[in-house]
C-alpha cells in the first residue's frame, strides 16, 4: 500500500508543472503587451513540457526508479513555471489603472527566461540521469552539473551514482558503488548526503546479488564507508539491512566475508541496537566457524608429544564442537520472513563449493578473513552480556584461545581484546562468570593458561593490557590455591611501562577487595609474591598509578595488616603522607585510607604512637 501511495506522489508532482506549462503558453498567447518577450517565455515552456511528458512515461516504465533527484527538480520546474505565469498574466489586456499598478518591464522577463533555462538545464541532467530514451538500459555513469546543484556539486554526483546502483547495469553499479565509498571516505557530509539521498536500500539490494562477488564487495565496502556513526548505522537497520549482511556473511566466497565482517564490526562497534539484531539473526555462529577454520589442523597433525595439554583440550573439544555444529541442521540461520529460511553455512551446495574455495585461497586472505572475524566478534561482544554468552555457548573462548596461542600481530590482538570484553561481561554477570568459567571448563583452562602467557612472556604493553585486565575481570572466579594468577600480575607492578604496571594494580585490586569473597587470602598471596616493595614505588609514580597503587595497598593492610613485610616496607609511614596528599585530590578514599592506617595500628603498636589518632 505504501508502494502505490508514493507512485501516485510522485505522478501528481510531474503532472503539476505540465498542467502549468499549459497555463503559461495559452496566457503567452493572449498577451497585449510584450507580445515578443511572452511568446519566447512560451518556447521555453514548450521545451520544457516536452521534456516532463517523457519523464512520467519513464516512471511507469523503468523499475525501481530512483526518485530523489525527480522530485527535486520538478519542485524547482513548478516554482520557475509559476513566476512565468504570473508574469505572463501581466501582459493581458487591462484597465489603465491596474497597469500602473502592475509595472512589468524587459528586466522581469530576462530573470524569468534565466529561471527556465535552468530548469531546462536540470531537466536535461535529470533525463540523462535516467536515460528516459533506453529505459534505463545504456551504460555508463551520467556525470554532469545542472543547475540545481551549482552550488553544492557533490550531491549531483551523490544522484548520479545513487541512480546508477538502484537502475543500471551490473558492471556501472560496482563502479557506481566503488565511486560512493570513494566520496564517503572524503568526510562526513558526503556520508550524510548520500543516507539522506537514499543510497542506503540500493547498496543492500547490490549487496544480495550472488551471482557477481565483485558487486557484493563494492556494495559492502561502501556500507563500511557510511557506518562509522550510529545515525547512519540506525538508517541500515532500519532498511532491515542486517538479516542481509547475515545472509552474504554465511553464504559468500572469502573476498567477500572479508569486508562483510568488518561492515559487521564496525556497525556494531557504532550502534547497541545493531549487537542487538545481529544477535537475533545468529551472527556469531559462522563468525565462530569462519575463525575456527583451518585453526586447528596443523597442531592436530603435529606429533602427540610436541602438542601442549590444553593444545590437546582446544583440540578434542572443537572436534566435538565441528561434529555436531557444521554437520548438522542446527546449524541454520533465523529465518527472516521468506528470504533467509533454511540457510545453512555449509549444509547447502553452495557453502560446500564456498568451503573448497577457502581451503584454496591465499594464506595471507584467509588471515585477513580471521581478523575481520575476530574484530566483530570483540565488538559484538562489547558492553553485551547476552552476546558474550552466545560466543561462549558456541565454543568461541576455544577458538581465541587457540589463537592467541598460534598467531600474532592483529588477529592475537582482535582475539584478545574479544576475550577482554567476554570476561568483562562475565564480571559483572553471574551467570555467565559461572558458566562459562567454571575452574573445570577446558575453554576456561585454555583462556587462562594464553592470558597468562601473554603477561609473562610477551614483552608487548599493547597485548598485556588486555590480558591484565581479563584476568581481573575474572578474580572471583580462581579459588584461593589458584595462586598461579597473582604471581605474573605482581610481576608486572614492576613493568617499566607505567600503564601495564597501572592495570595490574588495578586487576590484583579486584582480587583483593572486600566485594572477593577470598580476599584475604589473595591478599597475603600477593604479599607473599613480594607486591609490597613495587607497590611502594608506585606510590612515587604519576596521579593514576599512585591513585591505584594506594588502593591495593590499603586492601593488602586491611586483610593482612599483621604481615612483616608492611612493616618493614614502612606502609603505615606512607599512608600517613598519602593521608595528606593524595586523598586531598580523591577525597573518597579518605574513609579507606583511615581504615588502612587503623588496621595497621592494631597490630604494629609502639613505633608510631600518634597513629591511633587515625582509628574510624
Amino acid at each position: 500500500m505504501m508502494g502505490s501511495a508514493e507512485e501516485k506522489r510522485i505522478e501528481d508532482e510531474l503532472s503539476y508543472p505540465i498542467l502549468l506549462a499549459e497555463r503559461v503558453r495559452a496566457a503567452a498567447e493572449e498577451a497585449e503587451s510584450f507580445k515578443v518577450d511572452c511568446a519566447e517565455v512560451g518556447k521555453q515552456v514548450d521545451r520544457l513540457s516536452q521534456m516532463l511528458r517523457p519523464l512520467v512515461r519513464s516512471t511507469t516504465s523503468v523499475q525501481s526508479l530512483y526518485e530523489r533527484p525527480i522530485r527535486r527538480v520538478v519542485s524547482e520546474v513548478s516554482k520557475n513555471l509559476e513566476r512565468a505565469l504570473t508574469l505572463v498574466r501581466k501582459c493581458k489586456r487591462q484597465s489603465i489603472l491596474r497597469r500602473v499598478v502592475r509595472i512589468t518591464s524587459a528586466t522581469d522577463f530576462r530573470k524569468v527566461s534565466n529561471l527556465l533555462d535552468a530548469s531546462i538545464g536540470d531537466m536535461k541532467w535529470l533525463m540523462g540521469v535516467l536515460d528516459t530514451e533506453n529505459n534505463g538500459t545504456a551504460s555508463g555513469i551520467f556525470l554532469s552539473l545542472p543547475p540545481i546543484a551549482s552550488n553544492d556539486p557533490i550531491i549531483s554526483w551523490v544522484w548520479s551514482y545513487i541512480a546508477t546502483v538502484q537502475m543500471g547495469q551490473l558492471a556501472d553499479r560496482i563502479e557506481a558503488a566503488n565511486n560512493l565509498a570513494s566520496l564517503a571516505r572524503d568526510n562526513d557530509r558526503n556520508k550524510k548526503i548520500t543516507v539522506e539521498e537514499g543510497g542506503i536500500p540500493p547498496l543492500l539490494k547490490l549487496l544480495k546479488e550472488s551471482s557477481s562477488p565483485e558487486a557484493q564487495i563494492a556494495a559492502a565496502n561502501a556500507l563500511f564507508a557510511l557506518a562509522n556513526e550510529q545515525e547512519r548505522v540506525r538508517s541500515i537497520l532500519d532498511e532491515m539491512g542486517v538479516p542481509i549482511v547475515v545472509q552474504v556473511l554465511g553464504d559468500s566466497p572469502v573476498k567477500v566475508q572479508i569486508p562483510v565482517a568488518k561492515l559487521v564490526a564496525t556497525m556494531a562497534e557504532h550502534d547497541p541496537l545493531a549487537q542487538e539484531d545481529f544477535a537475533r539473526e545468529n551472527v556469531i555462529r559462522p563468525l565462530v566457524t569462519l575463525l575456527s577454520f583451518e585453526t586447528f589442523v596443523e597442531d592436530s597433525k603435529a606429533p602427540l608429544g610436541k602438542q601442549s595439554i590444553h593444545s590437546i583440550v582446544i583440540n578434542k573439544e572443537l572436534e566435538k564442537f565441528s561434529s555436531t555444529g557444521s554437520n548438522s541442521r542446527n546449524f541454520s540461520y533465523r529465518p527472516y520472513g521468506n528470504s533467509y529460511s533454511n540457510l545453512h553455512l555449509e549444509g547447502s551446495s553452495r557453502g560446500g563449493n564456498h568451503r573448497k574455495e577457502r581451503e584454496n585461497e591465499k594464506p595471507e586472505v584467509k588471515i585477513q578473513l580471521k581478523i575481520n572475524c575476530a574484530e566483530a566478534l570483540w565488538l559484538l561482544a562489547k558492553g553485551s552480556v547476552s552476546n558474550s554468552r552466545r560466543i561462549t555457548e558456541t565454543k568461541g573462548l576455544l577458538c581465541l584461545a587457540k589463537l592467541v596461542e598460534t598467531e600474532e600481530g592483529e588477529l592475537q590482538y582482535n582475539c584478545l581484546m574479544a576475550i577482554m570484553e567476554i570476561t568483562a561481561a562475565a564480571e559483572s554477570n553471574s551467570d555467565l562468570r559461572r558458566a562459562a568459567f567454571k575452574t573445570n571448563s577446558p575453554a576456561a583452562k585454555a583462556v587462562i593458561d594464553q592470558l597468562l602467557r601473554v603477561i609473562k612472556e610477551l614483552n608487548s604493553p599493547t597485548l598485556q593490557v588486555p590480558a591484565i585486565r581479563s584476568v581481573g575481570s575474572l578474580a572471583r572466579t580462581f579459588p584461593a590455591r589458584e595462586t598461579r594468577v597473582i604471581g605474573p600480575l605482581v610481576k608486572q607492578l614492576d613493568n617499566k611501562d607505567q600503564e601495564v604496571a597501572v592495570e595490574a594494580a588495578i586487576a590484583l585490586q579486584k582480587f583483593a577487595c572486600p566485594d572477593n569473597f577470598l580476599c584475604m587470602d589473595h591478599s597475603k598471596s600477593i604479599i607473599e609474591f613480594n607486591g609490597v616493595p613495587f607497590l611502594m614505588r608506585l606510590l612515587r609514580c604519576g596521579d593514576r598509578a599512585q591513585l591505584h597503587g594506594l588502593v591495593l595497598l590499603c586492601y593488602l593492610a586491611i586483610h593482612a595488616g599483621d604481615n612483616e613485610a608492611l612493616e618493614q616496607a614502612r606502609v603505615l609511614t606512607a599512608l600517613e603522607g598519602a593521608d595528606r596528599m593524595v586523598v586531598a585530590h580523591h577525597p573518597d578514599l579518605r574513609e579507606l585510607v583511615s581504615r588502612a592506617i587503623y588496621q595497621l595500628n592494631l597490630y604494629h603498636t609502639g613505633a608510631h604512637p600518634q597513629r591511633q589518632l587515625y582509628a574510624p
